[in-house]
């Protein structure tokens, strides 16, 4: 035995005071007794997604917004949901199908996480079902009425009854299950209403005797039908269910249920070794049709004998079972915002502006080789600065080859017809298409095939990883000389979304900068194993270890009492070690401000773990989607700190499993812009949440002195814009669109 191991079995002194401290210091500078159990240090990624829909669902009930955004909001939340069960839920599931019992970052088992989220299921599937009675009773005192077919007169039966046999009962295909017909198959997300039968003759038909048919919903005519010229609506369900009887001639319908099935996404296909990826993503979609069902809705039921047989017959048990919160699909009261011209009763049409250095008519690739431009989306003009810059490349004389990155990209995209326009030109064009880009596979399959007959190098990225960067290049001819000029965003290139996300976006001329995305480029069509980038952060070769770097070199500023302050603003935030890394920063005296408008698993403001880490959330009427991080370095004065903007979150998948490209942001206006941004945000109270320790959320306070002449942060990004630049009536955006 040591000698030291000997003293420590000596007796000692009741400790000190001044040694209680000294003791209580040491276990602030470390985490290790916290990181005895993950459940210390994280929160749950499931229950932080479900609070963010919470918080979806508070723009829904938050009368301050106008009534028909209210509406669309409850239907995000809905959508939210199917995507949630789809992916998160379905995932689980698959895993405790296959016996694995991997931990989530806070210590919990799939099965465990399905019981947590169980628990606070109920309790938004009532706030949803709460919201749409009170959305119906506000819709009626502006006049306007959704019905039950119960409550119509006579006159207006005769009405439906004519427009059921006319537009309705021709397109309905009613399907029974018996010994020559089986069990049919329910597609994903489809509404269904489920009929029990029985003969005429029977005076009580037993369980036993009933025969279950099913009848789909369609969707593609309207859901919301008017009652001849009134201001009166009732919802295609209802009539269907009040006229069933006519698709069952000389039965007796015994009951009725309105059920809704959802159906796992998450994929099981392992990639790395597929030979042809573009079949293999066909072939995916294909299965998806007949993917395992995750969740069952049911809605109104008039025989409890329905539900027994669909539990049975589709393989599920009790726990698969939820509520439909209405008597409708909730994402059906979108649809009523085309039928309504309120403009009162809606947020007013924005108009994003085109900033002053992109005002004048000559070539952009002369603003930019003067000075990078820095955009903020949508308060500036995204089709007068990015979709301009692709578009002028591609019948540009000068410009020699265009390279580009498309994730999302949309129906009727300039951006496609752009890229096939450069190359019937016979310019150089190259485009990675993500074929693996969730629900989004069918139309980037289409849209790689229209590149592809048009003679542009089409790609799909690095095997086994999906290509999540959004970066352009364009390479150009100028005295003799060949200069690149690059995009690099945080937002994807789609006319649409970029209307209504907030993003950000670098125009650049910058070597530094541009040499290294051809190098991405390279390492995306080619076999580049470039790993050595002094300035991109790309995922996965130096991102995370850069990420982490930057960290540790404000604790150390910290430790020697310089300026020491990490600002991020992102989607979600799971990442453990970047996690670990930011406790640690804390520890060491770092103020880290973080803005994440979905899920954040770490701990913020706990004792001795994170006390110097914040954490907010922020919804409004654009969708937040902007990654900006900030390093303050040790500068006395801020905006002479560390910026990058790009594509990825602190998340696992974005820093490990996919390619993902930040970039530095060196100009001077540049950084004193995304600086505005970040603290305008920060200072936020109409639009903002702060996240508790235990992953909860508390609307922030505005004071009620100044309610009156309070700004929400969006609002003041609109109000700023305008001052400082010109309007372009061409990008107005109404919500019609």
């Amino acid at each position: 035995m040591t000698q030291k191991a000997v003293k420590s079995k000596k007796p000692t002194k009741k400790p000190t005071k001044p040694i209680e401290k000294k003791i209580r210091k040491k276990k602030k500078v470390s985490i290790q007794e916290f990181t005895k159990s993950s459940s210390n240090i994280f929160n749950n990624r499931e229950l932080g997604w479900l609070n963010f829909n919470l918080r979806v669902l508070f723009e829904a009930a938050d009368t301050k917004n106008p009534l028909l955004e209210r509406m669309k909001f409850l239907s995000i939340s809905s959508s939210n949901l199917d995507e949630f069960f789809m992916k998160r839920i379905g995932g689980l599931k698959r895993q405790i199908a296959y016996g694995l019992s991997p931990k989530s970052s806070d210590g919990h088992p799939p099965k465990k996480q399905l019981a947590m989220i169980s628990k606070v299921m109920p309790q938004m599937l009532e706030t949803q079902s709460q919201l749409v009675k009170n959305i119906i009773l506000e819709l009626a005192v502006n006049d306007f009425k959704i019905i039950h077919f119960h409550q119509l007169k006579p006159a207006d039966k005769k009405f439906i009854r004519h427009y059921f046999l006319s537009q309705i009962f021709p397109i309905l295909t009613p399907l029974s299950v018996d010994p020559g017909h089986p069990f049919p198959f329910i597609s994903n997300l489809s509404t269904s209403l489920g009929v029990s039968l029985s003969s005429l003759s029977q005076n009580k038909s037993s369980d036993d005797e009933k025969i279950f048919a099913r009848v789909k919903i369609p969707k593609l005519i309207d859901q919301w039908i008017q009652i001849e010229d009134s201001t009166s609506y009732i919802h295609l369900i209802e009539v269907i269910q009040a006229y069933v009887n006519d698709l069952f001639p000389a039965m007796k319908v015994a009951g009725t249920v309105l059920f809704k099935v959802t159906r796992n996404a998450d994929s099981d296909r392992e990639d790395d070794d597929a030979e042809d990826l573009l079949a293999m993503i066909e072939e995916e979609l294909r299965q998806r049709r007949f993917a395992e069902i995750v969740r069952l809705e049911v809605g109104p039921c008039t025989d409890p004998w329905l539900k027994n047989f669909l539990v049975k017959e589709l393989g599920l048990k009790d726990e698969d079972l939820y509520d439909m919160p209405s008597d409708f699909d909730i994402s059906d009261f979108s649809l009523l915002n085309q039928k309504l011209s309120w403009p009162e009763h809606k947020f007013s049409a924005w108009s994003p502006v085109v900033p002053q250095m992109l005002s004048d008519q000559i070539s952009i690739f002369d603003h930019i080789r003067k000075q990078d431009i820095l955009l903020h989306h949508p308060f500036e003009s995204f089709s007068s600065s990015v979709e301009r810059f692709i578009t002028e490349a591609a019948h540009d004389p000068d410009v020699l080859a265009i390279k580009m990155t498309l994730y999302r990209t949309g129906d009727n995209s300039p951006f496609i017809k752009a890229l096939i326009e450069a190359a019937a030109e016979g310019k150089q064009v190259a485009c990675l298409i993500e074929l693996k880009a969730r629900f989004d596979e069918e139309r980037n399959i289409y849209w790689a095939q229209e590149l592809e007959n048009a003679g542009v190098h089409v790609v799909y990225g690095v095997v086994g990883l999906k290509t999540h960067a959004k970066t352009c290049l364009v390479v150009r001819r100028e005295n003799n000389k060949v200069r690149t000029y690059a995009h690099i965003g945080t937002g994807n290139y789609n006319v649409s979304t970029s209307r209504f996300y907030t993003d950000i976006g670098l125009l650049t001329a910058n070597e530094n900068i541009t040499r290294e995305i051809l190098e991405l480029f390279n390492y995306l069509t080619g076999k580049s194993l470039k790993s050595d980038y002094q300035h991109l952060l790309v995922a996965p070769i130096n991102m995370f270890q850069k990420f982490k770097d930057l960290i540790a070199r404000e604790s150390e500023h910290a430790k020697n009492n310089r300026p020491a302050h990490i600002m991020m603003k992102c989607n979600n935030m799971e990442e453990n070690d970047i996690s670990i890394s930011l406790y640690e920063a804390s520890n060491s005296g770092t103020l880290i401000q973080m803005i994440v408008r979905g899920f954040c698993c770490i701990k913020p403001n706990t004792k001795n773990l994170s006390e110097k880490i914040f954490v907010q959330s922020t919804l409004g009427r654009f969708l937040e989607h902007s990654r900006i991080f900030y390093f303050r370095n040790g500068h006395e004065n801020p905006i002479d700190g560390d910026f990058y903007i790009g594509s990825a979150d602190w998340m696992y998948r974005n820093l490990h499993a996919r390619v993902e490209a930040i970039c530095p942001v060196y100009d001077k206006l540049a950084k004193e812009k995304l600086w505005d941004i970040l603290q305008t945000y920060w200072n936020d109270k109409a639009q903002t949440w702060t996240m508790n320790s235990d992953g909860g959320y508390t609307k922030k306070a505005i004071e009620a002195h100044s309610v009156a002449n309070f700004t929400s942060v969006q609002a003041e990004m609109m109000n700023k814009a305008m001052q400082k630049m010109t309007l372009t009536e061409d990008d107005l955006v109404t919500d019609e669109e």
